[in-house]
């Protein structure tokens, strides 16, 4: 049944990227809830609800275990990795301090292009807020935030903040539910952008800092 096509509520997979698909499709089960912190993934439930067999399921598992976003727990298979409140303030504790430090590197560093790159991508992405599409708002919002750490240009920085962040996808989303909190983290954003394409490295650090506070007080409570 390896590779086989089937149809589920959320699209048919298809073979040529099958992997990549599953991986995709249980990130955002994981990311939206649909999955919750500390459940117990049921391989036949998924197998038949994806519609695909055993095999790619698993590599899709041990790939999200990468991420950090399930654990495989001996005896018990696949758990969707639930963290402590200590554990998130921590972790965006040290996010806000790689991103506050490749603010002031790429003032420095970055290209006239690739500033213009991340105002391109905010541009779209506030186009979905203003849609109401939550989802494609989130995903180019985590891409801002890894290609301002790129634009730093330190491969170093960059794989730190990337198995940080991939672990803070759920909590991250839940930050932005309800109106005024979508908002006011848009508007953040904004003051973002503004401040790189100024090169005004103070100015960024200072607004980055306060996003990430924020983000803090948005999902303290939902921890």
């Amino acid at each position: 049944m390896d590779g086989e096509i089937g149809k589920t509520g959320r699209g048919i997979i298809e073979r040529q990227s099958l992997h990549q698909e599953i991986v995709s499709r249980l990130r955002d089960m994981i990311i939206e809830g649909e999955l919750q912190p500390g459940e117990r993934l049921y391989e036949i439930q998924l197998c038949e609800s994806l519609g695909v067999s055993r095999t790619p399921l698993r590599e899709a598992l041990k790939s999200l275990a990468g991420e950090g976003l399930v654990e495989l727990v001996p005896g018990k298979g696949a758990v969707v990795r639930k963290f402590t409140k200590k554990d998130v303030h921590d972790m965006l504790v040290v996010i806000r301090s790689m991103e506050e430090l490749a603010a002031r590197l790429a003032c420095e560093v970055a290209s006239d292009e690739d500033i213009a790159r991340i105002r391109e991508i905010h541009n779209r992405m506030e186009a979905h807020f203003k849609a109401g599409e939550r989802m494609e708002y989130y995903k180019l919002n985590q891409q801002i935030h890894t290609s301002l750490v790129a634009l730093a240009d330190n491969p170093h920085l960059a794989a730190f903040h990337s198995t940080l962040q991939a672990q803070l996808k759920r909590i991250r989303f839940i930050g932005h539910e309800g109106p005024e909190l979508w908002a006011a983290a848009m508007a953040e954003h904004e003051r973002i952008v503004t401040a790189l394409e100024a090169r005004d490295a103070d100015r960024l650090v200072e607004v980055i800092g306060q996003h990430l506070h924020n983000a803090w007080l948005r999902v303290k409570e939902a921890v």
